[in-house]
């Protein structure tokens, strides 16, 4: 290294103009991802182009269950992540999520017990209870409202991304929905509906009485 007059040492050129060009380079990349410069194109621009294959059938299950009701549901997801010695300005986020989803209620067909009385004019019918299907969530009903992060959440998702946010998102929606699904009443709504359909599928068999159980 050379000395100045000041006795102090000077980085060489060799060294200096390769500080120099990352830092602009830094300076640059930076500038477009954040939008710090509304005309600057961002190097981070993407095209999506969809090469996937299309879907192949793997199984066919026959179906034993009656679908008789269909909740749809509404949520909104608050997460708040915060440090224990930073602040949130630092390290930490908060995301609100609104989540849609269904929850099907179903009677399982395969289990019901029939008794026909001699002359054919009586039918008695027991059923298990009805049960909820798992809450199913709808991709194009859901959507982060906004979500604030630190400095250094920033910094990560920007060289990282985090796909693990959005899952958790999601199982926390789901969980939700499948709660309020069960204080919803849907298994009375589905149980009303299976023995109206029955009722009126063997009143047109020539059934007089239909008599419709669940235990």
């Amino acid at each position: 290294m050379n000395a100045n007059a000041n006795g102090r040492r000077r980085v060489p050129w060799y060294v200096s103009v390769p500080i120099t060009f990352a830092l602009i380079t830094a300076l640059f990349v930076a500038a477009g991802h954040f939008n710090w410069l509304p005309g600057l194109p961002n190097p981070f621009g993407e095209k999506t182009t969809d090469r996937s294959g299309p879907a192949v059938l793997q199984s066919v299950q026959d179906m034993s269950r009656y679908d008789a009701a269909a909740g749809n549901f509404q949520v909104v997801v608050d997460i708040d992540k915060e440090a224990t010695f930073m602040p949130s300005a630092v390290l930490g986020s908060r995301t609100l999520y609104v989540a849609a989803g269904t929850v099907d209620s179903y009677v399982d067909l395969s289990k019901a017990a029939v008794t026909v009385s001699p002359d054919r004019r009586t039918a008695t019918i027991t059923l298990p209870h009805a049960q909820l299907a798992s809450a199913a969530l709808d991709a194009n009903h859901s959507y982060i409202v906004a979500q604030e992060r630190g400095l250094l959440d920033r910094i990560g998702q920007f060289f990282t991304g985090n796909p693990n946010d959005q899952r958790m998102l999601n199982v926390v929606a789901v969980n939700r929905i499948q709660s309020a699904a069960s204080a919803s009443g849907l298994t009375t709504r589905a149980q009303q509906n299976t023995t109206l359909m029955l009722q009126g599928l063997l009143r047109s068999l020539g059934f007089a009485t239909v008599s419709v159980a669940y235990h």
